[in-house]
């Protein structure tokens, strides 16, 4: 391919940003579709826990899953839940999301795919973050998870047991090391487990649209304009279909998240996606809190020390994407946040709490959908990374680079064919 080849990247999210880079780097001509601001609230990028978590590498089901299926649909404020009305549209998805694991085989070649994805993803992204002049938004201390006690550790003895297969290593610590560690922590947090080679971002919307920037200073052109499908001629790509017109392009990369399933099947492909709306919390103006980024197992919740604040994140809400978003979600992680740090002050005032709802492309099987359309190898899919998004946008971008370019990617694309579901 020429320099001159241009690509259409659809979105300007993570994945977009990430992809918009390193199609700069390929040397060729790039330009992104995306209606709003990029990095912006109303973005999936804006708001999620900032984790780079290279060892991420689990779907989020698990065997024996099912039989939580009648909670879900019962408790409508719990960790994972699914609205009634949205239920009979969810189900195809749902029934999938537990098939995909069923048993701890499948659950190990999703991790082997994962892993292939996510190894390495600090340093990606540090290197992304350094030449967009904000390397300090990329912080390389390590992550936490934290349990009740060892015992409690040991329930997931399978899921880490996959973990250390992958190469993953961590250091277990005992109540007086996690107490050192982390000294605002309520004391019935006994045992941790620090994952030292991941890392996080202090402002992952800030980050997003510093990547845009870059690249519009290196010649990308953002068009603010939302893309509404392609103009395929005799099986090749002529141009990418906007409301302010078309753009002649020789590639398009679909990257537009939780609405990536339309643009997907306009190239050939019907693909499993749904939008696992997750919300959070930041509390500003406290000096309480995690030294370093914290999962809790318990109550399945995340919570790191942003530039912005204190934020909490986590929840699953299977749900319309615009469907009006159930703020007593992001009341209850508030709720937590206060529980895990009793020294958080009780008399915050409402300026001081912050909350957020987003939505998550999700495939039911926890693995993006990455590599060419079987209707137009010139369109290239790049969405459904669900909890993964920000860790992974590093090596997707790399490898959305490399299809645009006609190179052969650096990984095994076969897990994450969009064709899987057919």
């Amino acid at each position: 391919m020429s320099k001159a080849d241009h690509v259409v990247i659809i979105g300007a999210g993570i994945i977009g940003a990430a992809s918009a880079f390193h199609c700069l780097d390929a040397g060729l001509q790039v330009t992104l579709t995306e209606p709003e601001t990029p990095g912006a609230s109303q973005a999936s990028s804006y708001g999620n826990a900032g984790w780079l978590s290279s060892h991420s590498v689990l779907p989020p089901a698990s065997p024996g899953i099912w039989r939580q299926v009648p909670s879900w649909l019962a408790d409508p404020l719990g960790p994972l839940s699914v609205r009634w009305r949205y239920f009979p549209r969810a189900l195809p998805w749902l029934v999938r999301y537990l098939a995909a694991a069923w048993t701890y085989p499948k659950i190990e070649r999703t991790a082997h795919a994962l892993r292939s994805l996510l190894a390495g993803a600090p340093e990606l992204h540090q290197h992304m973050a350094q030449q967009a002049g904000v390397g300090e938004l990329i912080a390389r201390s390590g992550l936490l998870h934290a349990f009740l006690s060892r015992e409690h550790f040991l329930l997931d003895a399978k899921a880490w047991a996959i973990r250390r297969k992958e190469g993953i290593t961590w250091q277990e610590l005992d109540a007086v090391a996690l107490a050192k560690l982390e000294p605002d922590l309520d004391p019935k947090y006994a045992f941790g487990v620090f994952v030292g080679e991941t890392g996080s971002c202090r402002n992952p919307g800030d980050y997003t649209a510093a990547l845009i920037r870059h690249a519009q200073t290196r010649g990308a052109t953002l068009l603010h304009a939302r893309a509404t499908g392609f103009r395929i001629e005799n099986g090749s790509l002529k141009a990418v279909l906007t409301e302010s017109g078309e753009v002649l392009c020789d590639k398009a990369v679909i990257a537009v998240g939780a609405r990536s399933k339309a643009f997907a099947a306009m190239a050939g492909d019907h693909v499993s996606l749904e939008t696992e709306r997750g919300y959070h919390a930041v509390v500003t103006g406290v000096d309480v809190g995690p030294r370093v980024p914290t999962m809790f197992a318990d109550c399945k919740v995340i919570v790191t020390q942003m530039n912005q604040g204190l934020r909490v994140a986590g929840q699953v809400e299977i749900a319309e994407a615009d469907d009006t978003p159930n703020w007593r979600r992001a009341e209850i992680l508030r709720d937590h946040l206060l529980a895990l740090y009793p020294a958080l002050p009780r008399d915050l005032a409402p300026e001081q709490i912050q909350i957020w709802m987003g939505r998550r492309p999700s495939t039911p099987d926890g693995l993006p959908c990455l590599g060419l359309a079987s209707g137009c190898t010139d369109v290239i899919h790049a969405y459904g990374h669900g909890h993964i998004g920000l860790v992974s946008s590093a090596r997707t971008g790399r490898i959305v680079a490399q299809l645009a370019a006609g190179h052969t990617p650096e990984i095994d694309l076969s897990p994450f064919s969009p064709t899987r579901f057919s």
